[in-house]
């Protein structure tokens, strides 16, 4: 980008989706081709059908300041048909396989230091007409996945241009 900044690719998420999980291997390749020249940012959009789904981004956001949130939000992802079963239970199990402090975390889901943080991405995301997840924004373009992802990752790239482009 000629401004200097990063290019930026905002990857609205929901950690009981199936969808954002099978998504990860796009934010995978993306980093593969991109590397350092890329911010991929996560942006919460919690839907209502999933009771877990607004504990699971506060925790996120919790392993974001341990220094541990892009490996939590995978393994949440990772396991999305058990979150359903087991709830903020696994949320915290999770943690402690990272080597979390799940204390910590536990008491962040408690007191809700981060739910200002959730509560602002799902309420812009309405704004700019995020309905579903995943949903990426790249450049100014909304690119919806939530009802296909075919496609998705080349877009992406388009709307990116070159890695190798300054």
């Amino acid at each position: 980008m000629s401004d200097g900044s990063l290019p930026r690719v905002e990857y609205w998420c929901e950690l009981q989706c199936p969808d954002c999980a099978t998504a990860l291997d796009d934010l995978r390749a993306l980093r593969a081709t991109y590397g350092e020249r890329l911010e991929i940012v996560l942006r919460h959009f919690p839907l209502d059908r999933h009771k877990h789904a607004f504990a699971a981004a506060q925790a996120a956001e919790e392993a974001f300041v341990q220094g541990q949130g892009w490996p939590y939000v995978e393994a949440v992802l990772a396991r999305t048909g058990e979150l359903e079963r087991r709830g903020e239970a696994l949320l915290l199990e999770v943690a402690g396989e990272l080597g979390l402090d799940v204390e910590e975390l536990d008491t962040a889901l408690i007191d809700g230091r981060h739910i200002l943080v959730v509560d602002a991405d799902q309420a812009e995301g309405k704004a700019i007409g995020v309905t579903g997840t995943p949903t990426y924004v790249v450049a100014g373009t909304r690119l919806d996945g939530g009802k296909s992802q075919q496609g998705l990752r080349e877009r992406v790239q388009e709307l990116l241009g070159s890695p190798d482009a300054d």
